[in-house]
């Protein structure tokens, strides 16, 4: 399981009630199942990846995560997982807003787009660049945004929330090992882990 999940995992509570947004396959909610008696539920966009994870035993629904959380009751949720998806969306503070209705917490990764190599790429060679994290070509990437750990820590300040956690890392080994980031975590990390709530959630 990627690295950025196993630190997700690490944060839920035996027997939580969960969402995964864009859970692809499941790989986090069978761990989560397995390990922690969690009442999961997933949203999966790609047909394929719904079929793997319903055969794997675990309950996902096939739409589009914008739409499908709309129809959840205020605070279905112990927590929201939003795993390397929110550079795909069209209108983040729409979404963070509906994510924070549904559920108690929300957990969102990312990669960083101020990792060094992607800084020192485009020094050099003055194109569009690309690292492990974000492999995709300008012309082909589903990736409608860039983000920076600094932009998002600035971005739920805006909004009014509160950042509940924060675990900057590092990863290698085609993201399934890593370490935490300490120093300079917006110019190191390749990806940026968040736990979200309401300024009211409290720090845990």
């Amino acid at each position: 399981m990627r690295y950025d999940l196993q630190i997700i995992a690490s944060w839920i509570e035996p027997g939580a009630r969960v969402i995964d947004l864009g859970c692809g396959s499941g790989d986090l909610l069978l761990h989560l199942k397995e390990t922690k008696g969690v009442r999961g539920i997933g949203i999966e966009k790609d047909e394929a990846e719904v079929r793997e994870a319903i055969r794997k035993g675990l309950t996902v629904i096939q739409g589009d995560l914008n739409e499908e959380v709309r129809d959840y009751p205020d605070q279905s949720f112990d927590y929201v997982i939003l795993s390397q998806t929110l550079q795909q969306i069209y209108e983040p503070h729409t979404l963070l807003k509906e994510l924070l209705r549904i559920g108690r917490r929300v957990i969102v990764s990312f990669p960083n787009f101020a990792h060094w190599t992607i800084r020192l790429d485009l020094l050099l060679h003055g194109r569009a660049p690309k690292n492990p994290q974000l492999p995709y070509e300008w012309y082909d990437t589903p990736n409608i945004r860039v983000i920076t750990i600094r932009d998002f820590r600035k971005f739920i300040e805006d909004l009014g929330y509160q950042v509940l956690k924060e675990a900057p890392v590092s990863t290698y080994n085609r993201d399934r090992q890593g370490k935490m980031v300490r120093r300079w975590a917006n110019l190191r990390a390749t990806y940026g882990i968040f736990m979200v709530g309401k300024r009211d959630a409290g720090k845990t």
